[in-house]
């Protein structure tokens, strides 16, 4: 029987390590690669093809939101569990829209990561039971209404990546370096999210950024 190959992405160590020794005592899964942020899980992705990833939101440089954008841009058959300690709707709504068929919170995974990897290979979804109590209100309350929840501005994935970085407190040109874009492609970028969010200075761009959940507090430029 072919294992099912995971690709752990979280910017501590030790939880990966964790998460390793969990499911590589299971006979039928299998740890294929580690990443510490979404560039890099983007880039371990597409050279080893994971049938899931399992997917942090809040870390330095890309996100995890944008991780599972570009992953499953690129990989379609690969299935995106989402693992972290953020449950706000706002997480949950930009994860699924996103593409991610499950999402754990750390503080129960332990009960229901090996259940939620191997439903989501086999084509079903899996959310810790108060995301799911909540995913099933909304719908009720959507179809009562008929009016779904208005949706926030829609970023393109490199002024997503622009705003994260301008939010964590890099410079354009520094920005422009870890990108491989010109400085004025930043500076194109940064001005379009700004007008979109309507948020014209560095501090606002940092709150928005954090109550995204695309950054953490202590990782974000000071406000």
């Amino acid at each position: 029987m072919k294992k099912i190959a995971v690709l752990l992405v979280d910017d501590h160590a030790v939880v990966r390590q964790g998460l390793r020794a969990l499911l590589e005592a299971e006979g039928d899964l299998t740890v294929i690669g580690e990443a510490e942020n979404g560039r890099e899980a983007v880039a371990v992705a597409r050279k080893t093809f994971p049938d899931v990833v399992v997917m942090d939101v809040a870390m330095p440089g890309m996100n995890g939101l944008e991780a599972t954008r570009q992953i499953l841009r690129s990989l379609p058959a690969t299935k995106v569990l989402v693992l972290t300690s953020y449950g706000d709707d706002d997480y949950v709504t930009q994860l699924i829209e996103a593409g991610a068929t499950g999402y754990l919170l750390k503080q129960t995974a332990a009960d229901d990561l090996l259940k939620a990897i191997r439903e989501i290979k086999g084509g079903r979804t899996f959310f810790s039971p108060v995301i799911a109590k909540r995913l099933h209100q909304q719908d009720r309350t959507a179809f009562m209404e008929g009016d779904p929840t208005l949706k926030g501005a829609k970023l393109t994935s490199r002024e997503a990546e622009v705003l994260q970085l301008v939010a964590e407190g890099m410079a354009n040109k520094q920005i422009a370096a870890e990108l491989c874009i010109s400085i004025k492609t930043v500076e194109k970028h940064r001005q379009q999210a700004m007008n979109k969010l309507n948020i014209h200075e560095v501090a606002g761009l940092t709150r928005y950024a954090i109550s995204k959940g695309w950054v953490e507090r202590g990782a974000a430029a000071r406000i």
